[in-house]
């Protein structure tokens, strides 16, 4: 991987992650469109390491109330953090389960086109939703790490799957946005973690002075971000990605073919 190709990359993780249209399947467009062959997943796990640190910027004051909440044996706070926990179960689950044979499909560019297409249902199903609690319950919070472990999948949006889920279970956008990128911390440093084994051998392959800028580009891009979704949801206009997402889809679906 070069430099122009690391700077692509990186702005196009950090743009994506957050915003409903899948950063993943953005990723493998953007790698197919550049050249980029990257090892395994590796790239991938790294620049969404990178949005992480976006969410700890955005996010960091209200993760610290929570930690602090912790020691202080606050209710609230504990039952919160709890309700993070059980969303993340799901997504642990399938892909401890199910990883290899996401990562065989991973770059099919079939399977991406038709992903986009199911993130645009799943967003249009949002049109009208709006409500009034700040905090999910228990089996909302499962219902909501669903939305997360089926966005394991490339081309099905996290962030679009878990608002959406957020949002049918009677979140406010305000709520459901933080409840959705909170919940992404433990996914996103656990697979940063099962990548790690290999990160020698993979750093070398892709090349550290590139990883590096895409790395930068992609944390600076996302804090804007998340800021730029969050405004978007309190005006209630999430579900305007779907036509993008599936036009995009379509014309995956044409790629896939024309490519044979």
């Amino acid at each position: 991987m070069n430099y122009w190709q690391g700077a692509v990359l990186g702005l196009v993780q950090g743009v994506t992650e957050f915003l409903p249209v899948s950063s993943s399947g953005h990723l493998v467009l953007a790698e197919a469109l550049t050249g980029v062959k990257p090892p395994g997943v590796f790239v991938e796990v790294m620049l969404h390491v990178a949005t992480l640190g976006s969410v700890l910027i955005v996010y960091g004051r209200r993760l610290w109330e929570l930690i602090l909440g912790l020691f202080q044996r606050s209710p609230d706070r504990i039952r919160y953090i709890g309700l993070l926990i059980v969303g993340s179960i799901p997504a642990a689950v399938i892909g401890l389960l199910f990883q290899k044979a996401i990562e065989e499909q991973f770059h099919s560019l079939t399977w991406l086109g038709i992903e986009f297409i199911v993130t645009g249902l799943i967003l249009w199903s949002t049109r009208h939703l709006g409500g009034d609690k700040t905090v999910p319950g228990w089996g909302s919070a499962l219902g909501i790490g669903a939305g997360q472990a089926f966005a394991i999948l490339p081309a099905i949006s996290r962030s679009g799957s878990t608002v959406a889920a957020a949002l049918w279970a009677g979140l406010t956008p305000a709520a459901a946005a933080e409840f959705s990128f909170l919940l992404a911390v433990p996914v996103i440093a656990g697979a940063a973690l099962l990548e790690a084994r290999h990160a020698t051998v993979n750093i070398a392959a892709v090349g550290l002075g590139p990883l590096i800028l895409s790395f930068v580009l992609s944390f600076l891009s996302g804090v804007y971000a998340i800021r730029f979704l969050v405004a978007l949801l309190r005006r209630g206009r999430f579900y305007a990605f779907a036509p993008y997402c599936w036009a995009v889809g379509v014309l995956t679906l044409i790629w896939a073919v024309w490519r044979g």
